[in-house]
């Protein structure tokens, strides 16, 4: 009887004691303790922190006094497909309430908004999640004058004469024609600043430029075309205040127009309204009309605001990881990178490797580069893919699935120009992505070269870098099928994507090989890669891994799924082509079995590392599985390794040595990625390889820090895989099968587990060495 109550009691304070650490974690790691909080006035558009919400980006800052902020969303292609700013609004405050030592500029990160304040004022910046509508909602103690003005740098014409500003358009480089930004449309419409681009029809634009230089002008009207007719801006109004003066003025490098509303008295309160839309309209006054459409149901929706922090909350609430003491720095970047991106969860095109929807004017990232805010190294409507999955593949883990739709339906909405490509140049079935892809599935000009041999295969990129670069679409493959793995959704609409994608590989490659003789296939039975790539760096490959590692594991992943998605003649099908898969190379390193990138290849173009994508994205080598002795070893002793490791932009070898365990560098690593960037913002990470925001930087950080907390293998999840014993921590995370993970580490001790759903608590494993 003693015995069982010293049980009772001991139990009893072992429960109290996890409770107490659980309230302790949750106190000191709430998503509040990630707020951003400025005490003084920023220098410039670079000391500017995000807001968002729905398809838009704002950067706030307070300059002299004033509120400024640019307006960014998604699919604001012009016709040379540079990605514009709608444009800058500026508040004034009269008499000036900010210069005061009570000033503070809060990124209230929890409810998804920036709230300005002193002593006597209240400024609340917020986006409507659900509605392309941004909302300022100032409220003083005493009464004041305000004056808020639209500025375009787009008032004019401009011919673009400088080669480094041309990488903001597709062109690239300089060409023997002008290549000219046109000017915007901006006017006063019944005391509100109307204002828009609407692309020329009567003048070059890329995609026709495209379509020719690429040979595709005998499908041309079949082609999917985002350029045509697009239209975008907005209007900016606010209940009481009146049209005021054209004024003018400069920022950074950039001539502006401004257009003014005033109010006509001293208020106490007063709400600032600009809507934004951004589509293809047959005509400027169908754009109108939805425009107009969109304000009357931002005006009849009384309870936007707080609906939009709701949402926030489930936001936050659907995943975190806080880090506690001295390292807390990287979970917090580490929630406001996912900010970033929660901020472009209904938008139509996704989230941009360079930029996102936060770019600001270039001089404050490089100082040679005097242009536009408009401007972002590598192009507006270009999406590189190596980039963009990097960006997304940690929504899985996050459980953010909705917000990858818009990347998904990016490359789905592209599909059949990419069958197009086939037909054309090779009269055969199946989508043929390129690695440097326009918005309308076709390989950007430059990059597929204009410059070639007569003879060359029409189809490729006559690029160093990109020719035979295929296999990377492999990769949204996977993250579709994901999602279904995860969160049991409906992917229907993609398998076709997907099958495309196969079928290409597998008609292109035995036509190629039937080219060179007589048989299909080698003499094992299996497909003959070649010419491939290994990512952008091995070249002119046989059997590339990276081509392997994807078709073995798209397929494997296709035929587990439910016989709802195939029927029994696919099923066949892709059984067959699974079995012709080549297996992965190896090689040897000074003793050491290794991953070879290829089974051979002609020459090494740059510094990925493709013989460890069997590890990640593929997933192939890990914790349980054959081959990890291997793969270590790769990691380890492989020249392209050990002379190329860096946290740097997109480098991956953080998430590398988390997939395999190896637990110092996978934490030093991930601690670089996630060091604050040397803007005022912390998580403005960049420029790396590409541009600021660097949210391909952030994207490798994310998905690294991830893996060293939770790592899964279907059925098995692994914890703390390699995450050091000393840091304290606590996280939400998502796993297949519809589950979600909470665990709380703390004095290198579990502290708390909750697994949901409870039967899957089984499979858990938690590893603290």
């Amino acid at each position: 009887m003693i015995c069982l109550m010293r049980f009772i009691l001991y139990t009893g304070l072992q429960l109290l004691l996890i409770l107490i650490c659980q309230k302790a974690v949750s106190q000191n790691a709430g998503i509040t303790s990630c707020n951003v909080e400025w005490n003084t006035q920023s220098k410039n558009a670079s000391e500017s922190m995000p807001c968002g919400g729905g398809n838009i980006g704002l950067n706030v800052w307070v300059e002299k006094g004033d509120i400024l902020f640019y307006m960014a969303q998604g699919g604001t292609f012009d016709e040379n497909n540079a990605m514009f700013k709608p444009g800058r609004i500026r508040i004034k405050i009269s008499p000036d309430p900010f210069n005061d030592a009570s000033f503070k500029q809060v990124l209230n990160i929890k409810d998804g908004n920036v709230v300005i304040t002193t002593k006597d004022i209240k400024v609340v910046v917020w986006v409507d999640v659900f509605k392309p509508v941004i909302h300022a909602d100032v409220k003083s103690k005493r009464p004041v004058n305000i004056q808020a003005s639209f500025e375009t740098w787009r008032y004019k014409d401009h011919i673009i004469t400088e080669a480094p500003e041309l990488r903001s358009t597709s062109y690239k480089v300089k060409q023997s024609f002008d290549v000219i930004t046109y000017k915007d449309s901006v006017a006063y419409y019944n005391n509100a600043v109307i204002f828009y681009h609407r692309n020329r029809n009567d003048v070059q634009n890329i995609f026709d430029y495209t379509v020719e230089k690429e040979g595709m002008n005998s499908v041309k009207p079949e082609l999917f075309n985002p350029i045509i007719n697009n239209t975008f801006g907005g209007m900016m109004l606010a209940s009481g205040m009146r049209a005021s003066a054209i004024d003018s003025g400069k920022y950074a490098d950039s001539y502006y127009k401004s257009y003014s509303l005033q109010t006509t008295k001293p208020v106490r309160k007063q709400n600032i309204t600009v809507v934004l839309n951004a589509e293809q309209t047959k005509d400027i006054q169908t754009w109108m009309d939805d425009l107009t459409e969109i304000y009357q149901l931002a005006k009849k929706q009384k309870d936007a605001f707080a609906e939009t922090v709701s949402w926030w909350h489930t936001y936050w609430n659907k995943s975190y990881i806080y880090i506690n003491g001295a390292d807390s720095a990287m979970s917090i970047n580490y929630q406001l990178l996912r900010y970033m991106l929660g901020c472009n969860v209904y938008g139509k095109y996704p989230t941009k490797f360079n930029g996102g929807l936060f770019t600001f004017d270039p001089v404050y990232v490089e100082s040679s580069y005097h242009f536009s805010p408009d401007f972002r190294l590598w192009g507006g409507g270009t999406f590189t893919a190596q980039n963009q999955r990097l960006v997304y593949f940690g929504m899985l883990k996050s459980g953010d699935f909705d917000m990858m739709k818009p990347q998904f339906d990016f490359y789905t909405r592209i599909q059949k120009n990419a069958e197009l490509r086939s037909k054309v140049y090779w009269n055969h079935d199946g989508a043929c992505f390129t690695e440097q892809l326009e918005n309308f599935g076709l390989p950007n000009v430059f990059e597929y070269g204009l410059k070639r041999p007569e003879n060359s295969d029409k189809g490729v990129e006559y690029n160093a870098w990109l020719e035979y670069t295929w296999e990377t679409v492999f990769e949204f493959c996977n993250m579709m099928l994901e999602t279904w793995h995860y969160n049991n959704d409906d992917i229907s609409s993609y398998i076709p994507f997907v099958k495309s994608c196969i079928d290409f590989f597998d008609q292109h490659y035995t036509m190629l090989a039937k080219q060179r003789g007589v048989k299909a296939f080698d003499s094992t039975g299996h497909y003959i890669f070649y010419p491939t790539s290994a990512a952008e760096t091995y070249k002119m490959t046989y059997n590339s891994t990276t081509v392997i590692a994807a078709m073995q594991t798209i397929l494997q992943k296709l035929l587990a799924l439910p016989s709802s998605y195939l029927d029994s003649s696919l099923y066949k099908k892709y059984d067959s082509i699974l079995k012709r898969i080549p297996p992965i190379p190896f090689t040897n390193i000074n003793g050491h079995t290794t991953i070879a990138p290829a089974q051979t290849w002609q020459r090494i173009n740059n510094t990925e590392i493709p013989q460890l994508y069997p590890v990640f994205p593929w997933r192939i080598y890990g914790i349980g599985k054959p081959g990890l002795d291997t793969a270590i070893n790769t990691y380890k002793y492989d020249p392209q390794v050990m002379n190329n490791k860096s946290a740097k932009g997109w480098r991956q070898e953080n998430i590398f040595a988390a997939r395999l365990g190896l637990t110092d560098e996978a934490f030093n690593l991930t601690k670089e990625k996630l060091t604050s960037g040397k803007h005022r913002f912390a998580a403005f990470f960049g420029p790396g390889y590409d541009w600021t925001p660097d949210m391909n930087w952030g994207g490798t950080a994310m998905i690294g820090l991830q893996e060293m907390l939770l790592q899964a293998d279907d059925e098995n999840i692994y914890l703390f895989r390699a995450w050091p014993k000393d840091k304290d921590v606590s996280f939400k995370l998502h796993a297949p099968h519809n589950t979600t993970v909470e665990a709380a580490l703390k004095d290198g001790k579990l502290i708390s587990l909750n697994v949901m759903p409870a039967e899957r608590r089984k499979y858990v494993r938690v590893l603290l060495k």
